[in-house]
């Protein structure tokens, strides 16, 4: 699809990795057009895109992805030859308590987006006698349908048997494979990508690294499940919409390809880290004292004391470690920003916009 001008259709796209997606696109591909899709559930948040009211290649559309009629239309109206899916309920925590809505928009939501690909990219050309033009239907998906690794095991490859284990990660599984098996048996041009935990601006509070920084500056408890030492693969997220940019240019129709930070933390020392760098922040800038009067601990440069261990989440997987060699190989694929670098730039991000994760 390179050199075909790109109409995209972003679900989830006010959400976290979207929202960041649509400003890295529009930014690389100015003459490109961004539609995005999204039902403004608790985490997606139309003030992430608020930049980009005005901008003539920009449209939000206030809508589900079960409604298969809606998405035909939008197909249809603005010639949309490229759709990147990543609308999904995604905190493993919300699905163990209730799941419904995690079945209900990672599965069905995504087999209404692959029916009405199917009608308007393949059924109707066929039946009026027209070519099937190029066109991609991109999912976003997670390591988490790869299970859990033991420490000393290799990283999760694209060949690794999908062994999911919350609510969550089956339906994200599940949505897998029916994008795969649209390409199998329609024809559907289709590509997936899995990656490991996204961190960065835009980031909802409930997740651990944004969780840490706000509560910091309110001097709430930072809760870290059982024991803290859970590993995880850590990914800037603009290093991912990097990634996800190489597939949609470079990658292989009907091929999964893994998206990772070859960064692996504890959450404990995630946690840890944190502390350090907004103890560093509060001694080096005394404006942020006045701004901040609530963060206590940090103002003393004891963030660290606010750590309380609780109990562990039923089923919670001990590591998520992804091996990216296919990206890097087949297409280049390299995270632009380190840990060290990605880490300060989303702290100075939430320590400027208190305004917006307030409203939260």
């Amino acid at each position: 699809m390179e050199s075909l001008q790109k109409k995209l259709l972003v679900t989830g796209g006010a959400g976290f990795i979207g929202a960041n997606f649509v400003h890295y696109w529009l930014n690389t591909y100015p003459n490109d057009k961004v539609i995005v899709l999204d039902a403004l559930t608790y985490a997606g948040n139309k003030e992430n895109l608020a930049d980009l009211e005005g901008n003539n290649n920009f449209k939000f559309v206030h809508g589900n992805i079960c409604d298969q009629d809606l998405i035909e239309q939008l197909l249809l109206s603005d010639e949309i030859n490229t759709i990147v899916h990543f609308a999904a309920e995604s905190h493993v925590d919300r699905s163990i308590t209730g799941p419904d809505e995690f079945i209900e928009t990672n599965i069905i939501g995504t087999y209404s987006l692959l029916k009405a690909a199917k009608k308007v990219w393949l059924d109707i050309p066929k039946k009026q006698g027209r070519e099937v033009l190029a066109h991609r239907f991109h999912h976003v998906s997670t390591d988490e349908v790869y299970g859990t690794l033991e420490p000393n095991e290799p990283a999760f490859t694209e060949d690794t048997a999908y062994a999911p284990n919350s609510p969550y990660s089956a339906s994200k599984a599940a949505s897998d494979h029916l994008v795969r098996a649209y390409h199998h048996t329609y024809g559907l041009e289709v590509t997936t990508s899995n990656c490991s935990n996204n961190y960065g601006p835009y980031h909802f509070p409930e997740k651990l690294i944004p969780l840490i920084i706000t509560n910091i500056l309110q001097d709430k408890p930072l809760p870290i499940y059982g024991d803290g030492q859970q590993i995880r693969d850590w990914l800037f997220v603009e290093d991912h919409a990097r990634g996800i940019d190489l597939v949609l240019n470079k990658g292989r129709v009907g091929e999964n390809y893994n998206i990772g930070g070859h960064n692996e933390w504890a959450n404990i020392d995630i946690v840890k880290l944190v502390c350090k760098l907004m103890d560093a922040q509060f001694a080096s800038n005394t404006s942020l004292s006045a701004q901040y009067p609530n963060a206590k601990l940090a103002i003393e440069c004891r963030s660290e004391e606010l750590i309380t261990y609780v109990e562990d989440r039923a089923g919670h997987d001990r590591r998520y470690a992804i091996d990216a060699t296919k990206t890097n190989s087949e297409l280049g694929y390299k995270p632009v920003e380190s840990f060290e670098s990605g880490i300060i730039k989303t702290v100075n991000w939430y320590l400027s916009n208190m305004e917006w994760w307030k409203s939260l």
